[in-house]
């Protein structure tokens, strides 16, 4: 870690156990200040935009806001924060993502323990630093997958932009005035019309990776 400064950082995960042995483990660091600690995405984006820490250790899935949806939120307002990511995700589409948005740093949550404070002090010193296994799977394996929208039909499009916009099955079936067995019925759809069954990654965290072209249905 770099001595010449404390390090300011928030933290936000929605597993407590995770987020308590997060802090704990910061807590050994002298070298940093941790400004707050949040469970979802939307008190995790209010901490970050009140306190502009120097970085923000985010966990990818979420409710309300992901991550990477915080980490662009955050850009368009011109935050100097750095963002670090921790999922237990990794594959190509995410990382590919996470670099279109500049994430200086992308760690496997297997690996916290040891990788968190090389993370830490190579974003500080502007560079940045994704887990190794992760750079191993984003350069070895081609998870794209082509899909036809148009086989959706309107109120699988309409569900699937509220699933692209971090939307839970309860709030979709709020929205739509709906219930959510039937909500959840058009996401089995939905993942059987695209052909994403199998796949490691939910049809949340897809969404969210294809957000540009599904608002644009």
């Amino acid at each position: 870690m770099l001595d010449s400064k404390v390090v300011r950082i928030v933290i936000a995960d929605d597993h407590p156990l995770l987020l308590q042995g997060l802090k704990e483990l910061l807590h050994q660091k002298g070298d940093v200040e941790l400004l707050g600690a949040a469970s979802d995405g939307a008190t995790a984006l209010k901490l970050i935009l009140d306190s502009q820490p120097d970085i923000a250790l985010l966990d990818i899935e979420m409710p309300y806001l992901s991550g990477l949806s915080i980490a662009e939120e955050c850009r368009k307002k011109q935050l100097d924060t750095k963002f670090i990511l921790l999922s237990y995700h990794k594959e190509p589409d995410l990382i590919a993502q996470a670099k279109s948005l500049n994430i200086a740093g992308y760690i496997l949550k297997e690996d916290t323990s040891t990788e968190i404070f090389k993370c830490i002090d190579e974003v500080m010193q502007g560079n940045s630093y994704y887990s190794p296994s992760i750079l191993s799977t984003a350069t070895t394996t081609d998870s794209k997958k082509t899909v036809n929208l148009d086989l959706l039909s309107s109120s699988e499009k309409k569900i699937l932009k509220l699933v692209a916009s971090q939307c839970s099955s309860q709030m979709i079936a709020e929205r739509l005035h709906i219930s959510e067995r039937t909500v959840e019925k058009h996401r089995s759809n939905i993942i059987s019309k695209l052909n994403l069954a199998g796949q490691s990654n939910s049809l949340s965290l897809w969404a969210v990776e294809q957000k540009r072209l599904i608002m644009a249905l």
